[in-house]
This record gives C-alpha cells, structure tokens and sequence, in this order.
C-alpha cells in the first residue's frame, strides 16, 4: 500500500495545528485561554494557527460574553473532521509502511 504525498493536508503540517485539532477532536469544544494554557503557545501564536484552521473552515469560531468578559469558544467543522481523519489514515500508512 502506497501513499502519496498529496493525502496529506498542509494544514496539519505544523505542530501546534496537529495539537489544537487533536484538541477539539477529543471534546466537543475548547475555549481560547485553555488552549492557549494547555499547548503552552503566546496568544499572538495560537491565534494565527486557530486564524489558519478558521480559513480552511477546518474549525468554527462561537465568540459569546461571559458577562463583560470575551469568550471565544472553537469546535471542529465536520469538513475539518474529515480532513483530520484522513491526515491520520495516511501517517498510519507511512508507519505500516516502515514495519518489517
């Protein structure tokens, strides 16, 4: 079983944006700040990778108020589901590939 390159999504090349979907796969919804703690990132840094994600529509974007205070909550699109799922299938591939 051969795989290509192109099964694998350029959006999921960089770590912190393999970390966040891993993330919001794993539970229905996470909010700014706990990300933030939880992959140990700047805001300048999460919110690119999260602005990346939000462009790829691999994520959506639930902006409320808790009280005066912002809260931005993310959760994981279905097409970005999809997208992630299929990124795995294909490192999986690779690492079946490399077994002797």
């Amino acid at each position: 079983m051969k795989t290509s390159l192109d099964q694998f999504d350029k959006a999921f090349e960089n770590r912190i944006r393999l970390q966040i979907m891993s993330v919001l796969l794993a539970n229905e919804h996470y909010d700014f700040n706990s990300l933030k703690d939880l992959l140990d990132v700047t805001d300048g840094n999460l919110a690119s990778h999260i602005k990346a994600l939000e462009k790829e529509e691999y994520i959506i974007v639930n902006k409320t108020f808790i009280g005066k205070k912002p809260n931005t909550q993310y959760s994981v699109s279905e097409k970005g589901r999809k997208a992630f799922i299929k990124h795995l299938e294909a490192l999986e591939n690779i690492i079946k590939q490399q077994k002797i």
